[in-house]
């Protein structure tokens, strides 16, 4: 079996480890180092539950081999706020205004619209749905997502207003 070194910053920790070149970076991140918040749901890329930030970008981690990770910055569920007491924008939002449900599809949806509303907080609700239809929900019927969503969106342009943007 062929392993290759790889190295990453995965939620601002260095990680270095041997991986075999075939490992998905959804596999990597769950049983590699115990980051077991990015689910995989359909394992073709359809559904978003995979999806991580890399580099700043989303990605859905069950098409991306961990090797194609080397060298970049991860960013999982687990990442998204500071700190364990904290929450980002969009997951105060989905607290408040019951954006999930059974919860399987949330950490794809949140660091999906993390990039989303970042880039463009100033998104309309119909935009808004377009760019949600890559990920996929069961349970919700996206009404609390969208209303989430909006409402992270209001707060990430207050920060920027006040300066204090780039907080994920």
């Amino acid at each position: 079996m062929t392993t290759k070194s790889i190295s990453l910053t995965v939620n601002g920790k260095t990680v270095d480890q041997e991986v075999e070149p075939r490992t998905h970076l959804a596999d990597f991140l769950r049983h590699g180092i115990g980051l077991t918040g990015t689910h995989i749901g359909c394992e073709h890329g359809v559904c978003g539950a995979c999806t991580v930030l890399v580099d700043g970008q989303a990605v859905r981690s069950c098409l991306m081999l961990a090797v194609q990770a080397d060298g970049a910055e991860v960013t999982t569920v687990e990442g998204l706020a500071g700190n364990a007491d904290d929450l980002s924008p969009i997951q105060a939002a989905f607290r408040e205004f019951h954006g999930l449900q059974c919860g399987y599809c949330t950490p794809g949806f949140l660091t999906s619209l993390t990039q989303l509303l970042m880039e463009n907080p100033d998104i309309g609700e119909e935009d808004l749905r377009k760019e949600l239809s890559g990920n996929l929900c069961r349970c919700t019927g996206y009404a609390g997502i969208v209303r989430a969503a909006l409402a992270a969106a209001q707060a990430y342009k207050e920060a920027a207003a006040t300066g204090m943007g780039g907080s994920r």
